[in-house]
């Protein structure tokens, strides 16, 4: 994945304008909403002292901002609109982004939402058994290792947020990729299998909050159509690269 530019816009606005800079940059962010270059924005303002702020602008490259947005028919209506408040500007930079990076705790992964390692082998033993019983899909596990479920549970886990016991064990997403080359899914197989493990999940008892299974089924639809893709007869594969990592996407678990 190509690591973005992140530009900091370091503002001290005198408390009397607040106001008005605020309503400027709500009319000034139409702008960067609409940039193709403009991954994402925020505007922040400090507690301890009201008089700072810091916008912070994701762009797909600095040359992307510099060469593509300043040079866009969108600029010059943002410009007019922050114009008042260049003076203010403390700083102005771009940043890279750097191997340190993670997540906190205060949101739970996906894994831990759904009970983790116990959790995730219930579900494709029990998925698993339905496979096996199914007209559609039996076929193509005719000759299924017995240790598949658990080593797709561990897939999962790994998917969902979990260790890296896939990657330690298996290896990393090549590895899956490999299993499906030239198998030749069709799109009604494919179909059966989504509507098997929403089934399967049901049986085992996985979480059925509207955030998680959202986050489930977006997986399982991005998963399975690869799946059809590297099965098929033109598929090319993929350069090695490790397991993907799913998360809560654009609804976080709720909290009522």
């Amino acid at each position: 994945m190509t690591a973005h530019t992140v530009e900091y816009i370091r503002y001290r606005i005198p408390e009397q304008k607040s106001a008005e800079f605020l309503a400027a940059y709500t009319r000034a962010a139409a702008q960067l909403a609409a940039s193709p270059h403009c991954v994402d924005y925020e505007l922040a303002r400090c507690e301890e002292d009201f008089e700072h702020y810091v916008l912070r602008i994701t762009w797909t490259s600095t040359e992307d901002h510099l060469e593509g947005f300043r040079k866009s028919e969108l600029f010059p209506d943002f410009l007019a609109e922050i114009r008042p408040y260049i003076t203010h500007i403390e700083e102005m930079r771009h940043y890279k982004p750097t191997t340190v990076r993670g997540a906190g705790a205060s949101v739970p992964t996906l894994y831990a939402w759904a009970g983790g390692a116990e959790a995730f082998a219930r579900l494709t033993s029990v998925f698993y058994d339905k496979v096996l019983k199914d007209d559609l899909l039996a076929p193509l596990f005719a000759h299924l290792d017995p240790e598949h479920a658990l080593h797709v549970a561990l897939w999962l886990g790994e998917v969902f947020g979990g260790p890296p016991a896939y990657s330690e064990t298996q290896g990393g997403h090549g590895h899956m990729v490999a299993k499906h080359m030239g198998r030749g899914i069709t799109e009604p197989q494919r179909r059966r299998w989504v509507n098997l493990i929403q089934d399967a999940a049901d049986e085992a008892g996985l979480p059925t909050d509207a955030e998680f299974r959202s986050a489930f089924l977006a997986y399982v639809e991005w998963g399975t159509r690869l799946a059809v893709y590297f099965s098929g007869p033109d598929a090319v594969a993929p350069a090695e690269q490790p397991v993907p990592k799913w998360n809560w996407g654009a609804a976080p678990p709720y909290q009522g």
